[in-house]
């Protein structure tokens, strides 16, 4: 219990950056006494949109759907970056992100690979400057047979701090994911280890399917709760352990709903599921409606 006061009181004093509150749309802060009505925006990620259309049809098409935001992905060049988040201001559907891939990047001993590794993130970072975009989504490491989970940890953060000066500059926040990794495989060890960086340029993208098969999405949105700046929104069904559609699986989501009104949560919501046509995206569309309006 003692780790976690710590880690709350540097979380507090770090998490009232000026710069994040000015350029995140809706984001959650401490500092937001003054907060109105919690305004949750409703997006995808780019890969479900249909390929063979262009981006210009893309945001379009995500727009009639009912989606609010996009969370892109990096770009080496930076004109097409600029070029590609005007088509989708234009349209009505912002990049809000960057997803960095998921296979995780630091996982690795060679300091070659790790060196262009960080040099990939440096360019995703510049690349959600460029866009407009507050946050670049990382998936840090794995735990193997090979690769120990206490290495993994310090590594991880090892390498994630050589990055905080230019996710700085760039006014672009580090958003670490829980996913199926064998890392992070509870809420208390994944604030304890965002609140390590006594930094408010990491934080947490939390993905709400990814922690059914072990665990409570409501119980993990609760002991992060302000270290959330996005959400990642899929369902799971722990019998025959299976991906859902929206509302079919075993997630909880009138307590999920009930968590995020208690930490106030504002900010994006983002989609994660396959890719469709327009009729399945408007339903897509709908049933995220449905399920953060449970009671």
């Amino acid at each position: 219990m003692e780790d976690q006061r710590i880690g709350r009181r540097s979380f507090l004093k770090f998490s009232a950056a000026a710069t994040v509150g000015v350029r995140l749309v809706g984001a959650s802060a401490s500092a937001a006494n003054s907060r109105t009505e919690a305004k949750r925006y409703k997006t995808l990620k780019i890969g479900m949109l249909p390929k063979e259309l262009t981006d210009a049809e893309k945001f379009k098409l995500a727009k009639r759907c009912g989606f609010e935001g996009i969370d892109a992905k990096p770009m080496d060049d930076l004109d097409a970056a600029r070029q590609q988040a005007k088509l989708a201001r234009e349209a009505g559907v912002p990049i809000h992100g960057i997803v960095f891939g998921w296979w995780p990047p630091f996982s690795e001993t060679d300091p070659k690979v790790v060196k262009k590794r960080i040099a990939g993130m440096e360019t995703a970072l510049r690349c959600a400057n460029a866009m407009g975009a507050t946050t670049v989504l990382l998936v840090p490491t794995r735990v193997t047979e090979n690769f120990r989970y206490a290495d993994a940890y310090e590594q991880s953060q090892k390498h994630i701090r050589k990055l905080l000066p230019l996710a700085e500059e760039m006014g672009v926040i580090i958003a670490i994911e829980n996913v199926w990794n064998k890392f992070l495989l509870s809420p208390l060890e994944f604030t304890r280890y965002l609140d390590e960086f006594e930094s408010p340029w990491v934080r947490a993208y939390f993905d709400v399917g990814n922690v059914i098969i072990h665990g409570y999405a409501q119980d993990w949105i609760r002991t992060l709760g302000e270290r959330i700046i996005k959400i990642d929104l899929k369902d799971f069904k722990r019998k025959g352990y299976q991906w859902t559609n929206l509302g079919d699986g075993d997630v909880n989501w009138p307590e999920v709903r009930r968590a995020l009104d208690e930490i106030e949560f504002s900010g994006y919501m983002t989609a994660e599921l396959h890719g469709g046509d327009e009729a399945y995206l408007s339903d897509l569309a709908k049933r995220i409606d449905l399920v953060l309006k449970a009671k």
